[in-house]
């Protein structure tokens, strides 16, 4: 009998009782005509949930064995979670996906069909999002910044759902950066990739731990993980420092070329700070997350 190949299906959760049985029929059916093929293991990485969401995942485990369960000593942050699922993954291939359904679970079968034509990475391009037409924009114009002044190629409008093969993952891993981002690190690491683009859904339950804030966190950590611009942003504006010097002293507007320098000065020791920190981060180089082994339910302990 020919062993079939096997394929993770990684879930970040935190708090999602509602939303993970409705996922998982969904996921389950969107499988079934490939099952002849690939077995699939069903890996919930759960963020140290406060709800009932590892009960609930634990009693699909009890009806279904390809369920696992990693559960994280505390809210390690969404990236954090995402890292370790592909940390722990045994497939061949590993396919990221939440489980509010926004990003449809029957898409997976696509991601399939196009990793066995020889791209490593496939990836859901989010055209559309039931969101207001502001955050739209301000979405669009973070990516297309990011790719400006990345160091490195960027991949527009990528997100965490997407599949990747286990040299991906591992190439992936293979940077020690105790400040995980996935979108970057995937561009850097290079291999054949495409998109398949898709209009984002209504979350089926549940409620959205996403806001302005963390989007705006969300934003800078991308660009902090991707590009040095900020740093060296100082030695380009410097020329123009010097010009407004000259010509605030030409009209003894001393007091406004005091301010000025002091912006300047703050701003860009704040920007060294922050990048100081992170760099501080990676020597001390904890652990990203932290699995808690008591509270968790594998087949599996590497």
């Amino acid at each position: 009998m020919i062993q079939k190949k096997l394929i993770s299906i990684i879930c970040p959760v935190f708090n999602e009782e509602q939303a993970v049985p409705i996922f998982y029929q969904r996921l389950q059916a969107a499988l079934a005509p490939l099952r002849e093929r690939y077995d699939f293991e069903l890996l919930f990485a759960n963020n140290c949930s406060t709800d009932n969401t590892a009960a609930t995942i634990l009693r699909l485990r009890e009806k279904d064995p390809t369920v696992q369960l990693l559960t994280l000593s505390r809210n390690f942050g969404y990236e954090a979670n995402v890292a370790t699922g592909l940390k722990y993954a045994r497939g061949i291939a590993m396919a990221i996906i939440d489980v509010d359904c926004e990003d449809p679970p029957e898409m997976i079968p696509q991601f399939i069909a196009e990793w066995e034509k020889g791209f490593d990475v496939v990836y859901g391009k989010r055209d559309q999002r039931p969101e207001f037409i502001g955050m739209q924009l301000a979405r669009k114009a973070f990516y297309r910044l990011n790719r400006l002044v990345a160091d490195s190629d960027i991949v527009l409008y990528m997100a965490e759902f997407c599949l990747m093969s286990a040299v991906v993952r591992d190439a992936i891993l293979d940077n020690h950066s105790t400040v995980p981002f996935l979108r970057t690190e995937v561009a850097y690491v290079g291999f054949p990739r495409k998109g398949i683009s898709y209009a984002r859904q209504p979350r089926v339950a549940g409620e959205s731990h996403y806001n302005l804030l963390r989007a705006t966190k969300f934003a800078i950590a991308g660009i902090l993980s991707s590009s040095t611009f900020p740093l060296r942003l100082s030695v380009y504006t410097f020329p123009f420092l010097v010009l407004t010097n000259l010509t605030l002293l030409y009209w003894n507007h001393f007091r406004i070329l005091v301010a000025v320098d002091f912006l300047y000065i703050a701003f860009y020791l704040a920007v060294l700070c922050v990048y100081l920190a992170r760099t501080y981060k990676d020597v001390v180089h904890r652990p990203v997350s932290v699995v808690d082994w008591r509270r968790s339910a594998l087949d599996f302990r590497q």
